[in-house]
């Protein structure tokens, strides 16, 4: 028997279109560009032959149209992995949930998805305006904790070598660590050795998830340094963002690929941040577009 997907579980607009996002299940690509920053949406779509539809939504802002033949859409999800469980779960229901009879559709959709974003790098070897691939990433938000398979689709060995060399506090919550879909994280890297390969760990916040003191003193103050020390077959913890976890576990649980590719615009060992970043992306997302 089908499940049925309640209007309080799966809500739909009167227009036809799901809750948060506004968009309708013709109005998306199968290949998908997400960035937070709504403004970044525009930079990509700049770069389309053909612009089909152009909707916009508190945080979530989409355009959907034509690069050199394939049809993209670029969405932007705003900031944290809270805004990546709304994004993905609605992008999903529109690929494979039929809004008719409120019903999973008999056969599966996958989506590709790739996000564009900004880090904090983590290493000497990631200095700013480097581009770094996250092959792995480590959740410190606790979004995919909440969701039946989390084990499944999680790395339980680096989960547990990680907890164990930085001394994990509990009362942070449980870390996860998800892999990005190795053929899309293939294809977007290709032989570029512009793209550092890395583990890449989703905070759930700017300030204190992330090392930064302010005016409230931090739980751990040595626990930067413990992540940056980390290594595990041959890779080390490159950097700090607040979306690739979620995306990569919720992605696997829900049978789409995606992967994370950031531009670091400050570099936590050096000490050093560009605020100017903005007209230097456009590159990233040139090389996104080309490969996806």
């Amino acid at each position: 028997m089908k499940k049925h997907f309640a209007e309080s579980e799966l809500i739909i607009n009167p227009d036809g279109s799901i809750f948060h996002l506004h968009l309708r299940p013709e109005n998306i690509a199968d290949k998908i560009i997400l960035v937070g920053d709504p403004g970044r949406v525009s930079t990509i779509s700049n770069h389309f032959e053909q612009i089909e539809t152009e909707v916009e939504s508190r945080e979530f802002k989409s355009i959907t149209g034509t690069f050199k033949g394939k049809r993209i859409t670029a969405l932007s999800t705003g900031i944290g992995c809270d805004n990546i469980d709304i994004v993905l779960t609605e992008l999903d229901a529109l690929a494979n949930i039929d809004f008719q009879k409120r019903e999973e559709k008999k056969n599966h959709r996958t989506l590709e998805l790739v996000r564009i974003g900004t880090c904090g790098g983590l290493q000497p070897y990631t200095p700013i305006g480097s581009y770094i691939l996250s092959e792995k990433s480590i959740g410190f938000d606790g979004l995919l904790n909440f969701y039946a398979g989390r084990n499944t689709v999680c790395d339980m060995e680096t989960e547990m070598a990680f907890k164990k060399h930085v001394d994990w506090n509990s009362c942070m919550g449980n870390p996860y660590v998800v892999h990005a879909d190795v053929e899309l994280t293939q294809r977007i890297a290709g032989n570029d050795d512009s793209m550092i390969r890395g583990i890449t760990i989703a905070c759930g916040g700017f300030f204190g998830p992330q090392g930064r003191e302010v005016r409230i003193p931090l739980a751990d103050p040595q626990l930067n340094e413990k992540i940056m020390s980390f290594e595990q077959n041959g890779l080390r913890i490159t950097n700090f963002e607040m979306e690739s976890s979620a995306l990569a576990g919720m992605s696997r649980l829900l049978g789409h690929k995606a992967t994370t590719v950031c531009m670091v615009i400050a570099n936590r060992v050096a000490q050093e941040a560009n605020t100017g970043y903005k007209a230097s992306i456009n590159d990233l997302i040139q090389k996104v577009l080309e490969r996806i």
